[in-house]
């Protein structure tokens, strides 16, 4: 038995430059982290002793004898890749729902990936990790997907990413000192907004837009510098930082018409009515969690404007996707 723990992950600026549609002409990058809430994968040869040949356990439980058959698309594509020799189970749990814009999907198949390789005793490197799920998403099961989510499942930690026209990309850590990560730590609320979205469907209006809002993408890759910037400054306060998220929101919402909702926006205004500085919908927009920035003063009053609304604790995360559980018995020849 195998168990991979992959963490969700929080992009404060550049999404939208992750995907090929933009980066392999202009160049991309976003600035971001991931956090300690957790897709947790449980794989393992499945004992002969069943009618069927996989057992997947989702939200659904597949019991099925061909790979085609499967429906979890991640599964399905995986396993097909990698064509196993024998029966297989797979489980998946999360800390977050799905299709909040915590980059759960790319979570699953960055963990399901690191989970088959260990059951077949390989241990995969973070970059090749990363590729791998990057190509399976968009190449494999076509989906409209960027490839930042992908690079934040595999190594984790608090990073600047850059994408290259030529496909390639560059992880380069944040050097923030203790106080600093956790003045920004402090000052972060994360709400959901309890609507859920299909990504790839909001991401394929957003993406068909690109060629028409060339200069708010331009823009927004900009901020990325800025935000490295202010982060790194010796005392640069949270206020600019939550100023500069609400400037990105505001560019963000003029990408598409689907990327926001009458809700999300009655949620945000309330937000920065109580006190909040600025803030963002987490992933391609339409729903899922919103991310706040708060001054600790506050905060109290936005928690309590927001009181119907579920909030999640969290700390940042450095490791990325990890075997947590390792018992290769009789699994090498899956």
């Amino acid at each position: 038995m195998i168990i991979s723990r992959t963490p969700a992950r929080i992009s404060f600026f550049g999404g939208g430059t992750d995907y090929p549609q933009w980066f392999r002409e202009h160049g991309g990058a976003v600035i971001g982290t991931t956090i300690n809430r957790y897709t947790h994968v449980m794989a393992r040869a499945l004992p002969p002793f069943f009618p069927h040949t996989h057992r997947i356990v989702w939200s659904q439980i597949e019991l099925v004898n061909e790979l085609s058959d499967i429906v979890h698309p991640a599964v399905r594509a995986v396993l097909q890749e990698m064509k196993p020799r024998r029966g297989l189970e797979i489980q998946h749990n999360g800390d977050l729902p799905a299709r909040s814009g915590m980059g759960s999907s790319s979570q699953f198949t960055v963990g399901l990936l690191n989970a088959m390789y260990a059951l077949r005793g390989k241990m995969i490197g973070k970059r090749e990790l990363a590729r791998e799920a990057i190509r399976l998403e968009q190449e494999v099961m076509a989906e409209h997907v960027g490839s930042q989510d992908q690079v934040w499942a595999a190594y984790g930690g608090f990073n600047r990413i850059e994408f290259f026209p030529d496909g390639d990309f560059a992880v380069t850590p944040m050097v923030l000192g203790r106080e600093r990560q956790e003045e920004l730590r402090n000052a972060l609320l994360l709400v959901f907004t309890g609507l859920s979205r299909n990504a790839s469907d909001i991401a394929a209006e957003v993406t068909s837009q690109f060629a028409s809002r060339r200069s708010q993408l331009l823009t927004m890759r900009a901020l990325v510098d800025e935000a490295v910037n202010l982060l790194t400054r010796a005392r640069s306060p949270v206020q600019e930082f939550g100023e500069l998220l609400h400037e990105a929101w505001l560019i963000k919402r003029d990408l598409s018409k689907v990327v926001t909702t009458p809700v999300v926006d009655e949620v945000y205004d309330a937000a920065r009515a109580a006190g909040a500085l600025g803030g963002k919908l987490l992933g391609a927009g339409g729903g899922g969690f919103m991310l706040l920035v708060v001054p600790p003063e506050r905060r109290a009053n936005v928690k309590e404007k927001l009181s119907r609304l579920v909030q999640v604790d969290f700390e940042f995360e450095k490791e990325g996707s990890r075997i947590i559980v390792y018992d290769p018995t009789d699994a090498a020849d899956v």
